[in-house]
């Protein structure tokens, strides 16, 4: 069976995803940690065939860096996400597989992605890759973590080690409000990547449709959002009730996932 193409993003940003293999551990001390954000900031830049800076292969908007995964805010620019992502995990495995003495994989084979097409929803990932720390118990405080991207955005790490471009982030919002709402736990129902419990079933397509056209009489996603914004909502809360995830409803109706989020 052929693999599901990635979806595209209309602004070039990606939230990003990796795993180790079977979900082990891909940072075992703070070495490994240092090394990684070193690797990230090598594979940001592009070099000439003199090993002189040349252009930019991405931008980074924040990271995390976990026991078992990591997770990226970035854009793409000279190179496609796909193409950043592959040779960041590339360098990161030669290291660990010299420093452990080991060989094989390291990452699950494929790295999972969303593509993030709204102001909203960019907050919201950005307070989700900054908070995975302390939702895992791992620090009580945000900006009590070392190896994730908050300290370049508080000030402190020195600008001449940051990796990301905090400064377009915190013209659009000031950094009194974005600490606020970082440190603002968010619901357990904010599952980005759509990480959710296997358990739950979820409506088929053709079922949101269905319950869409029931409660509104609406049958296309145009007609949909023309809808009176209490009808939206009502109808969205609803169906995130019976199951539905932010993706599926943003796909089918194209109301955007920071919206659906919110409600």
């Amino acid at each position: 069976m052929s693999r599901k193409a990635r979806e595209g993003s209309g602004t070039g940003i990606f939230h990003v995803m990796m795993r180790g293999i079977n979900h082990q551990n891909i940072f075992e001390d703070a070495e490994d940690n240092y090394q990684f954000i070193n690797t990230l900031d090598r594979m940001r830049v592009r070099y000439d065939d003199d090993g002189n800076p040349c252009g930019s292969n991405c931008t980074y908007y924040a990271y995390c860096l976990m026991n078992n995964h990591f997770h990226l805010l970035i854009r793409e620019r000279e190179e496609s996400v796909g193409e950043t992502v592959k040779r960041i995990a590339s360098s990161y495995v030669y290291y660990y597989n010299r420093k452990y003495l080991r060989d094989g994989h390291l990452f699950k084979e494929r790295f999972r992605s969303e593509p993030v097409n709204d102001m909203a929803y960019f907050v919201t990932l950005l307070r989700y890759i900054h908070q995975n720390p302390v939702k895992a118990g791992i620090v009580e405080l945000v900006k009590d973590y070392e190896y994730s991207s908050w300290g370049e955005y508080d000030g402190t790490v020195e600008p001449v080690f940051q990796l990301c471009d905090t400064g377009t982030v915190l013209r659009r919002v000031p950094f009194d409000d974005l600490e606020a709402m970082v440190n603002e736990p968010l619901s357990d129902e904010v599952n980005c990547l759509d990480m959710d419990d296997p358990s739950r079933s979820r409506p088929s397509d053709d079922q949101v449709w269905a319950y869409i056209k029931d409660k509104t009489g609406v049958t296309n996603s145009s007609a949909f959002q023309r809808l009176n914004d209490d009808i939206r909502r009502a109808v969205l809360k609803d169906l995130k009730e019976i199951g539905a995830s932010h993706r599926q409803l943003a796909r089918l109706t194209g109301i955007g996932r920071g919206v659906i989020q919110g409600l």
